[in-house]
């Protein structure tokens, strides 16, 4: 049973940094897989924020470039979203995903529960 497993996000004030953390188990391909996250606003869409290849590269979306950081630790099986010079506009639940298509961004099957993260003064 493929299971991702978050951690991290809260509440922080504008310019702030937070770190989530995603934990894959169940599948060695899942873990292998192009791995991200997702944001999801009030009212609006589910939103690519960054993604990885097992290989280390790297995408993101315009609005969170030289502020995001996405990675991951392939022996663990985990994958971390760095967040740093946090905008009131960044507020969103967080979803990692796996084994979304690296090319169309079109996400994967499996999805973690989902964190708030909280940009306010």
């Amino acid at each position: 049973q493929v299971q991702l497993v978050q951690s991290g996000g809260g509440l922080v004030q504008p310019g702030g940094s937070l770190r989530l953390s995603c934990a894959a188990s169940g599948s060695r391909f899942i873990s292998n897989s192009p791995m991200g996250w997702y944001r999801q606003a009030p009212g609006g869409q589910r939103e690519l924020v960054a993604a990885i290849v097992s290989g280390g590269s790297t995408k993101y979306a315009d609005s969170v470039k030289g502020r995001f950081t996405i990675s991951r630790d392939n022996a663990k099986n985990t994958v971390f979203l760095q967040m740093n010079s946090l905008k009131p506009e960044d507020t969103a639940v967080y979803y990692c995903n796996a084994a979304l298509n690296w090319y169309t961004f079109k996400p994967g099957d499996y999805w973690g529960q989902g964190t708030q993260v909280t940009v306010s003064s």
